[in-house]
């Protein structure tokens, strides 16, 4: 017995069907099976071992398309299937990075995804330091001439990792700024709240009208040196070498489904992104996503079958801003009642944002009593959004739900080489899949109008997702990409 499901049975709070209403027993008894269930440590586990990093358009990514049928498949999920879609990927190469001036030293670095390569002897320049990311859109145009931009403003730590969104600019929009002003190459800190000589990478996006510049992101133990040289007074001079490569390329959402018995047509649709960096197993991004929702659909599916059809979505060009368009291009027409994707790591479940105006409907109040006594608790505000591949498909009007889960460890790892299996905690991510699972049986198992409850509410109006950082190639007119 797992310790959530220990602690139930301490408290007395174990599923007691006679006590209530079919839903909530039912619920209740999917929450409590998740809690002991091996289904996503086994997925997760199985991945970072047979498949490891899956970068979309490598050739990795292809393997890891044939392990998820393949995965999905014995699970006993039906109408297992694949879409393809065209992306530009971007392949990582050599990469280093020294500090020439005042003395030699090595520096830990990692290119963004969708840099360009420097010449390959590198580049060379004169550091122009800026501790937060405001003081570098505060130098005027022309400041930056042949100078190396580094910006080392540190990443707070939070359960609900709010630094990573509020910093997010330092590295999507970062390399472009620092053109503007004339630098010839731009660093960062990672956007990670360790202390560590591991850099973590991510995507970039070149804006129009600025100059591509090579980026990367440097450790934050080096963003810390380079702080406390700049302190002594001395310029300082990095020199710096990334190599990559772009290519037209076909990456795959992976899809299966538990049909619905009574309303086959409508859908509550799960899932989270197949694609991962590099660096790492990808294990805790997006690895344990995906399994927490594999896992919440198999046990809310396998309950008894379910009155609506569940579908899981493994999405396949997350990472580079890909995915989202082509699956909204494919599912625009389906009959999707809600819609959730699971993106942050495997730690324990804290928080639920639910769809607008469904918060006080009597299965949501079922759903609230399930996911109390997991720690769990519904937000007073409403979900805006799910996750960045279901983002175009919210904005078209499909209603969302969000899990929010404990953060306060994930960005130690996330982007990094230490995205890898040990980091996943069995305990903490069942108590996820409780959460999940619990509301994927209650939605699939009431007649709750998610639509209609939202239509009094203003429309999901959150600024949209930045667009790919490499345009993909031209796609069918079928399905437009990003």
């Amino acid at each position: 017995m797992g310790k959530w499901l220990a602690a139930l049975a301490v408290l007395g709070l174990v599923a007691t069907p006679a006590l209530a209403g079919p839903l909530r027993a039912g619920a209740e008894a999917v929450r409590d099976r998740a809690l002991n269930d091996p289904t996503a440590y086994d997925y997760v586990e199985s991945i970072s071992v047979e498949v490891g990093q899956r970068l979309a358009g490598s050739e990795a990514a292809a393997r890891a398309r044939d392990w998820a049928v393949a995965k999905l498949t014995s699970l006993g999920f039906s109408n297992v299937r694949v879409e393809p879609f065209p992306i530009t990927a971007w392949l990582r190469g050599p990469e280093e990075a020294q500090i020439t001036s005042p003395h030699p030293q090595k520096l830990a670095i990692i290119g963004l995804g969708g840099s360009v390569p420097t010449p390959p002897e590198g580049v060379e320049g004169e550091v122009a330091l800026f501790h937060t990311y405001a003081d570098l859109l505060a130098a005027p145009p022309g400041s930056l001439t042949g100078k190396i931009a580094v910006v080392t403003q540190p990443m707070p730590r939070g359960t609900d990792g709010v630094g990573y969104g509020a910093l997010n600019a330092v590295r999507r929009q970062g390399p472009s700024e620092a053109a503007r002003r004339g630098a010839i190459a731009y660093l960062h800190r990672s956007l990670a709240t360790g202390i560590s000589r591991e850099p973590h990478t991510g995507a970039l996006n070149y804006e129009e009208g600025a100059p591509k510049i090579p980026a990367a992101a440097l450790s934050t133990i080096d963003a810390e040196l380079i702080d406390h040289l700049a302190a002594r007074g001395q310029p300082l001079r990095i020199r710096l070498k990334l190599a990559s490569t772009t290519q037209p390329a076909t990456a795959w959402t992976v899809e299966g489904e538990i049909p619905g018995k009574a309303h086959p047509d409508q859908i509550v649709q799960v899932g989270g992104h197949l694609d991962s960096w590099d660096p790492g197993a990808g294990s805790i991004d997006d690895g344990a996503g995906m399994a927490i929702a594999v896992a919440a659909a198999k046990l809310a599916g396998t309950q008894n079958p379910p009155a609506r059809t569940i579908r899981v979505a493994l999405f396949g060009a997350e990472e580079m801003d890909f995915a989202r368009a082509a699956f909204a291009a494919a599912h625009a027409k389906d009959n999707i009642v809600v819609i959730g994707e699971s993106d942050i790591g495997a730690d324990r479940a804290w928080q639920v944002m639910l769809p607008a105006g469904s918060a006080n409907t009597p299965a949501m109040l079922d759903y609230a009593a399930t996911i109390a006594p997991l720690g769990v608790v519904v937000s007073p505000m409403p979900s805006r959004g799910s996750g960045d591949d279901t983002a175009d498909l919210v904005r078209a009007g499909v209603p969302a739900f969000a899990v929010r889960q404990d953060a306060s460890r994930y960005f130690d790892w996330h982007h990094s080489s230490e995205d890898t299996l040990d980091k996943v905690d069995r305990d903490q991510l069942n108590q996820a899949v409780a959460t999940w699972a619990a509301f994927v049986y209650v939605a699939a198992n009431s007649d709750i109008d998610f639509r209609a409850l939202a239509a009094p509410v203003a429309t999901f109006t959150a600024t949209p997702s930045p667009q790919p950082s490499v345009a993909p190639p031209t796609p069918p007119a079928a399905k437009p990409g990003p």
